[in-house]
């Protein structure tokens, strides 16, 4: 293998670019292509490289060769040497080209970072709590894949390359989660419609309802005192012991009570118990036993006289008869008959 000294070197790139013709950087290009080719044909992409680069041609032909096995997958270290602080125009424009890998890496951990941040906002929107979770496992899994990126070299094109498909990756998988978000919330707002709706008809149905138990109440309420007895036409007659008219109180041995029971259609027929309360002027009831009780409005009230009769629903005078076995005294009396729990008719009296 012949080797040429540099300015042979410098000769045979002048003819070249003058004869060809071939522009100084894509001449460096072509040789580039060519001793890389050498070289990956021989070390495999796990052979660790360093290069070493002078500030002229030959330095750009490195920067080159550098950037062409990156991209290849290869792991480069690249040192530059400037004593002089100037680079021959086609090594700056190498140096240029490999700094772009630095920038490609930059830009692409600032697209990790904000894609994480997105998560974030996402799971803000969401209530439905499986999918909460897929967001948070994608959001760990960016996360990740951002810390691999800052671990990697920015002249490790393969992982550079790798990442960048992750990235797309992670982009489809956001966008069929915003779709799926954006169903949900159209379908949480429809859901929401209809339950407003069913909320709606089930509040005017409760109303109907409610109208309708309190017009059945009413009407109840109106048959149950259609129902009931009615005692008209109460009559006492205070009684001496030849069975005449008493015309003093202490002469009184014998109360007789009329009454009628009027006609009711509604009225249940059968037979129907009436309780007769006689009242004193100290409204203490004529009772012959403090046992003799009926049931009115949650209490018990003691009553007088107890009368069995049989209703046929037609018109039907009453009699019942207290014979006078205490002390009584002049003053005003009162006689009220109940019938089922209900007052059916008063009626006061005086005895002198």
């Amino acid at each position: 293998m012949k080797i040429f000294p540099s300015s042979s070197i410098k000769k045979l790139d002048a003819y070249t670019i003058e004869h060809e013709p071939i522009a100084s950087i894509d001449l460096m290009e072509r040789a580039a292509q060519a001793l890389t080719k050498a070289i990956t044909n021989r070390w495999n992409p796990e052979t660790p490289v360093t290069i070493f680069a002078g500030p002229g041609n030959n330095g750009g032909d490195a920067l080159a060769i550098a950037r062409m096995m990156a991209e290849k997958g290869y792991k480069i270290e690249v040192y530059l040497f400037n004593t002089k602080g100037e680079l021959s125009p086609d090594c700056q424009t190498n140096k240029e080209l490999v700094q772009e890998f630095q920038l490609e890496k930059e830009d692409l951990e600032n697209q990790y970072t904000d894609f994480a941040k997105q998560y974030d906002e996402l799971k803000l929107t969401v209530s439905n709590d499986s999918l909460s979770v897929l967001l948070e496992q994608e959001q760990l899994k960016t996360q990740r894949l951002l810390e691999e990126l800052r671990t990697v070299k920015s002249t490790n094109a393969t992982e550079i390359r790798r990442l960048k498909k992750e990235l797309a990756t992670l982009r489809k998988v956001m966008i069929g989660y915003i779709n799926q978000i954006d169903s949900l919330s159209r379908l949480t707002t429809h859901q929401k419609e209809v339950i407003a709706d069913v909320t709606r008809k089930y509040n005017v149905a409760s109303q109907q309802i409610s109208s309708l138990a309190e017009e059945k109440k009413n009407l109840n309420k109106k048959v149950t005192l259609a129902a009931q007895l009615d005692a008209t036409n109460i009559n006492i007659f205070a009684a001496n012991k030849r069975g005449k008219k008493a015309k003093k109180v202490k002469d009184v041995v014998k109360l007789k009570i009329n009454f009628t029971i009027v006609k009711n259609i509604t009225a249940e027929t059968g037979e129907r118990t009436l309780y007769v309360r006689i009242t004193k002027p100290d409204n203490g009831v004529l009772s012959k036993s403090d046992s003799n009780t009926f049931p009115y409005e949650n209490r018990e009230l003691v009553y007088s006289i107890k009368k069995y009769i049989e209703y046929n629903g037609e018109e039907q005078n009453v009699t019942v008869y207290w014979d006078v076995e205490e002390f009584l005294y002049a003053g005003s009396y009162r006689v009220d008959i109940f019938s089922d729990g209900t007052l059916i008719g008063s009626q006061s009296f005086n005895l002198d």
